[in-house]
């Protein structure tokens, strides 16, 4: 209850400074941070809400990249765009995740899941650059609001069934409809190749911090309400979801492939986001402990990872006004310590050691094998040009060449640094503390 009143507390202070709000939710992220036992129950209930360790990560995951998101969208401060209504929208998205992540009732889930879809669709719409930006809005809405009527629907269902709605009191569920309605709405969110379309072009022309939650945790929806109620269809599991494993890898296998020749990085870097999150979504579906606590790292790595590869490519476009990859090459001549800000996060985003993302992947590879040793082909394909598109990324905006029709090039500012710094950190220092995914 604590979190949710400051944040409503916090919406008084938009009116007093932009960097205020930024201030006030890292405080807010400390004393989250050290309040929480991990013993694994669930603590700290009122009404129908309360947290275990997998809403914990999450929520804690949403104050920090909210946080940074803030940070990264200095230039509509400066440009004077909007930006008390920015941090209005900012504010209510967080509210929205955070209720939906402590959640204990699936019903005030499903609510919360989908009113978090209004901020983000504004955030798209209003501060978007591009025309384009409002088939992205619709986009957005429609995959997810048409595939969350039938959700609905299966609820009301259960609730004849049960009369409650409790995640605690729910009954097995074995028909193959009642699955696919409920947990195709996540399916959606997460998102799953065949029906991902709407998230490359709701990244390419969302704003920096339309990004940057999409990738942190608008994505992370859907793995979190698989965790949650994949529980109810035990028997269906076992038939059906192979069937969704190998979607998921066959689907990141070409998804990777597709990376190599995309020009513009944004567009790369939003591909792979459904490249890493199909490897999180067939290890939730092994439904192997192993595969659970792979599926949650991978998400909070991915979170950080990806959020700091559109910070990175968002400090490029602010300097260049370009995002293709070919024109803004040799960056390691001008600006040589962006280049080791690059490496770092491009390192971690490939799973390179030390990072979470290599901790998170070792136990879904572990966890998929486990499931079928079949697998593997697909599994190597997807680390191995995992690699590939990240190398081609950094190679191809760090050497060569520099451009000289930018003509006007600023340094970077601390701000960025910090920005960079702030993503890196956490990422590659939780290793540290693994216990926090012990589920």
């Amino acid at each position: 209850m604590m979190i949710i009143m400051s944040l409503l507390f916090s919406m008084m202070l938009i009116w007093v400074d932009f960097w205020l709000i930024s201030f006030y939710l890292m405080m807010m992220m400390i004393i989250y941070l050290m309040q929480f036992n991990l013993s694994g129950q669930v603590s700290s209930i009122f009404y129908y809400f309360g947290t275990d360790k997998v809403s914990y990560v999450m929520i804690s995951l949403s104050l920090w990249v909210s946080l940074l998101m803030i940070m990264a969208s200095e230039n509509l401060y400066k440009n004077k765009m909007f930006y008390k209504l920015f941090l209005l929208m900012v504010l209510f998205m967080l509210m929205f995740l955070i209720l939906t992540f402590l959640s204990l009732n699936i019903f005030l889930f499903y609510l919360f899941f989908e009113m978090s879809l209004i901020p983000i669709f504004f955030l798209i719409m209003g501060w978007g650059a591009q025309p384009e930006r409002i088939m992205a809005g619709i986009y957005l809405m429609f995959y997810t609001l048409i595939l969350s009527i039938p959700m609905m629907l299966v609820l009301f269902y259960m609730y004849m069934k049960v009369y409650s709605m409790d995640f605690y009191f729910l009954l097995q569920c074995n028909y193959l409809a009642s699955y696919l309605c409920l947990n195709m709405v996540f399916f959606v969110k997460i998102p799953m190749y065949l029906i991902h379309l709407w998230l490359p072009k709701a990244h390419v022309e969302a704003p920096i911090a339309g990004s940057m939650i999409l990738a942190g945790v608008m994505l992370k929806l859907g793995g979190y309400g698989l965790m949650r109620v994949l529980k109810i269809f035990l028997l269906v599991n076992k038939k059906f979801n192979s069937i969704i494993i190998i979607i998921s890898l066959l689907g990141g296998a070409i998804i990777s492939i597709m990376c190599l020749r995309q020009s513009d990085m944004k567009m790369l870097i939003a591909y792979s986001s459904v490249s890493h999150m199909g490897m999180a979504l067939a290890g939730i579906m092994s439904l192997s402990i192993m595969g659970y606590q792979g599926g949650l790292m991978m998400m909070l790595a991915h979170g950080l990872s990806s959020s700091g590869m559109f910070c990175l490519a968002n400090v490029i476009y602010e300097r260049s006004f370009s995002r293709s990859i070919y024109l803004n090459k040799g960056i390691l001549n001008i600006l040589p310590n962006l280049s080791l800000w690059w490496f770092l996060i491009s390192s971690s985003s490939m799973a390179a050691p030390l990072s979470l993302n290599l901790m998170s992947e070792i136990n879904l590879i572990n966890s998929l094998v486990i499931y079928s040793r079949y697998l593997m082909s697909l599994i190597f394909i997807m680390v191995l040009f995992s690699a590939v598109y990240t190398l081609f990324l950094y190679s191809y905006t760090q050497h060569g060449k520099f451009d000289q029709s930018g003509f006007y090039f600023n340094t970077l500012y601390f701000r960025e640094y910090l920005l960079f710094f702030l993503h890196w950190v956490p990422l590659n220092l939780i290793f540290m503390k693994l216990d926090i995914f012990n589920l």
